[in-house]
């Protein structure tokens, strides 16, 4: 069931634009830049959608209301909201790249949805932020095995752990995205020890238009995602390409990137090493955790979303666990509770 949202724009063009002899390749291009404009991640979704309704539920499309209303009834008990919601997306999106009236947009389905939300409330879960401490802990014991690597002459596991650091500092540092970190590629990065790195993305989540966003990162005395980049490439070899990228168990590194679907084990994984419970961790963690980092060291709202690239409020607000005070009555101080112990820079990376 691949390439769904392919098929659905290849057949609307058809329909609305009838191809003469000699216009293939032009249709194709059409096709080629319609795909481009739109995400990876928003293909798969949308893809995994629209098989679940035809396959798995048995659905016809074009969908009717009424199909659309029984769909979401038998899957208001097992689904979240936020998926029925992006199934609905889905479901729009083909109406539309169709020509079909979009049935999802009716009172009914909107009144079904209202039910839904009142009957099956659901609490929003979130990662636990990655506090300092623990990425201190985790980066020193990934140093130690680079030096252990270093010392027996291990290379898959030099390569390993300098990427893994590698991966955590920038992640933690510039509040990245896992497919953002997926997508970092040498050649668009810029970086001086001791100084500062700029790392350019040609498209992200919040850059609608697509116009690239360069972003910048200091280099800073202690846990420094630039010397830990420098370090990683250094030993890898890297000139161009993907920056994290696959390595086998013999230590061969691929040319591809990383998936982002394999941060969370990745990180989980890094953390159990180092002896830091991993199991409410994901890869937001470095997001939410810089976040929170940030908040409890002074930063406003707006510089924090002007770093990070939040363009809406609500979303910056997502990652940022409030700093209450309970004063003298709180067993442990507030940012203590939040953030760990946060007023310094712990040991040298």
């Amino acid at each position: 069931m691949e390439h769904y949202l392919i098929r659905w724009q290849k057949r609307s063009l058809d329909n609305r634009f009838p191809v003469h002899k000699g216009q293939s390749r032009a249709m194709k291009d059409v096709g080629r830049y319609l795909q481009a404009g739109t995400r990876e991640n928003t293909r798969r979704s949308y893809q995994s959608a629209i098989e679940h309704f035809e396959v798995t539920w048995c659905g016809f499309l074009p969908a009717t209301s009424d199909s659309i209303v029984r769909y979401l009834v038998d899957y208001a008990d097992t689904l979240s909201l936020s998926t029925l919601k992006q199934r609905l997306a889905a479901l729009a999106q083909w109406h539309i790249a169709q020509g079909f009236p979009d049935p999802t947009k009716t009172p009914t389905v909107r009144q079904v949805l209202k039910g839904i939300r009142t009957l099956h409330p659901a609490q929003t879960k979130q990662a636990a932020p990655l506090q300092l401490q623990h990425l201190e802990q985790a980066v020193h014991w990934l140093n130690q095995e680079a030096e252990r690597a270093r010392q027996s002459g291990n290379l898959t596991s030099l390569l390993r752990s300098r990427r893994d650091a590698a991966l955590l500092l920038i992640g933690f540092w510039r509040g990245f995205r896992s497919d953002e970190l997926c997508r970092l590629q040498v050649e668009h990065i810029q970086a001086e020890a001791g100084a500062g790195m700029s790392l350019f993305l040609p498209q992200s989540k919040g850059d609608r238009e697509n116009l690239g966003t360069t972003h910048y990162a200091p280099a800073l005395k202690r846990l420094c995602p630039v010397q830990a980049y420098l370090d990683w490439i250094s030993v890898a070899g890297i000139t161009r390409g993907a920056v994290f990228r696959r390595l086998d168990r013999w230590g061969r590194l691929s040319d591809e990137a990383l998936h982002p679907g394999s941060l969370i084990s990745l990180l989980r994984h890094i953390l159990q090493r180092a002896g830091i419970p991993a199991e409410l961790y994901t890869s937001h963690s470095l997001r939410r955790g810089f976040a929170t980092w940030a908040t409890a060291n002074g930063w406003d709202l707006k510089a924090l979303m002007t770093y990070v690239g939040w363009k809406d409020i609500k979303s910056a607000m997502r990652y940022i666990d409030p700093a209450i005070s309970f004063g003298g009555l709180a067993a442990k101080p507030a940012l203590e509770l939040i953030t760990g112990t946060l007023t310094q820079l712990p040991a040298s990376h």
